[in-house]
């Protein structure tokens, strides 16, 4: 190198040393919290002259969900996630509260009436189980126990007074008895009168439910039932499961969203609700859709405030920052422009 090259080269490194260290200075000590506050407040202020459709492309939001759905649900973090919350919900909180201390009564007496209020719409997804010849089966077991169970009782009771017993005794096995010819002798006949009886009993089923859920007195039963749980401490799971039983249930759930999200008409779905974000929200500004959000520049910049000082020390301190920003600064000063420039 010549003495007339020599001359510019060395300028720029001493400048590139003094601009490393103005940099450093500024995000060291209390200069760091006026250095991100500053910074921050001129991003909102110069963002906020912006509608967010301007500022983010919803294509690439698309494309990041979809990224996301496929790959974040089966990834290695969020596996650990789902254990932590299988040792949480096993272990529970270190001091047990009340329920009751966390959710409000007036807001579950809302949410009953809310959810009683959708009984037509329940009553009609019922209907469309009278189609299942699988539920019709068990639906007539239902209720060929509960007449079963009432027998029972019947007969208990009846037991008690006397001859009254084995007359009712006497009833049941006849009837027994003729049914089972009956089964015997008309089995082919009486196949198309199962499955219309397991329609009936679907459908008396799904009427019972119904008429059940608009008694008044469900409403209060179930209310009853809420106080009873609002007085238990929240705890963990221990007593009622072991953690394989809770990790076997919540993997199963697992793997069930990893294979679903990923699906292609899931991810068309979260497209479909990107766009209705934008379509709502695109003609806001950043500072706009914070005050939807209840939310303040002045708290995002205080959040950040807290939060950069334990990462900017540990990357002073491992030396990475003055890597990061002499990297950075490095090209210009070594460019030629630069170089013509000092010569």
């Amino acid at each position: 190198m010549t003495t007339n090259e020599s001359g510019p080269a060395e300028l720029a490194g001493k400048l590139l040393d003094a601009q490393v260290r103005f940099h450093l200075d500024q995000l060291t000590g209390d200069r760091l919290a006026e250095t991100v506050s500053e910074l921050a407040d001129d991003l909102f202020t110069a963002a906020g002259q912006h509608q967010l459709a301007d500022l983010v492309d919803r294509e690439a939001v698309k494309a990041i969900v979809a990224r996301a759905l496929v790959t974040v649900p089966g990834s290695a973090a969020v596996s650990g996630i789902v254990e932590l919350a299988v040792s949480v919900a096993y272990d529970g909180p270190a001091e047990p509260f009340p329920v009751g201390d966390v959710v409000a009564r007036e807001r579950v007496e809302a949410l009953l009436d809310e959810v009683l209020g959708l009984t037509p719409v329940l009553e009609r997804a019922l209907e469309r189980l009278t189609d299942s010849p699988q539920v019709g089966t068990v639906a007539s077991r239902f209720m060929g126990r509960i007449v079963g169970e009432v027998l029972q009782a019947n007969k208990a009771v009846a037991d008690k007074v006397p001859g009254l017993g084995s007359l009712m005794s006497f009833g049941t096995s006849a009837a027994s008895k003729v049914m089972g010819a009956a089964d015997k002798q008309f089995e082919g006949l009486i196949g198309d009168a199962v499955g219309k009886s397991g329609t009936f009993a679907v459908r008396r089923l799904n009427r019972i439910i119904i008429e059940t859920l608009q008694d008044p007195t469900t409403r209060e039963a179930v209310l009853q039932v809420w106080d009873l749980v609002a007085a238990e401490p929240v705890a963990g799971v221990e007593r009622h499961a072991t953690r394989e039983e809770i990790s076997g249930i919540v993997d199963a759930a697992h793997d069930l969203v990893i294979t679903t999200v990923g699906d292609a008409h899931v991810v068309r779905l979260g497209e479909v609700v990107v766009d209705a974000f934008f379509d709502r929200f695109g003609g806001f500004t950043p500072t706009e859709l914070l005050d939807e959000l209840d939310l303040t520049g002045d708290d995002l910049v205080a959040d950040l405030v807290r939060i950069a000082p334990a990462v900017v020390d540990a990357m002073q301190e491992s030396g990475e920052l003055e890597r990061i920003i002499r990297a950075r600064l490095e090209p210009f000063y070594a460019s030629d422009e630069v170089r013509s420039l000092l010569g």
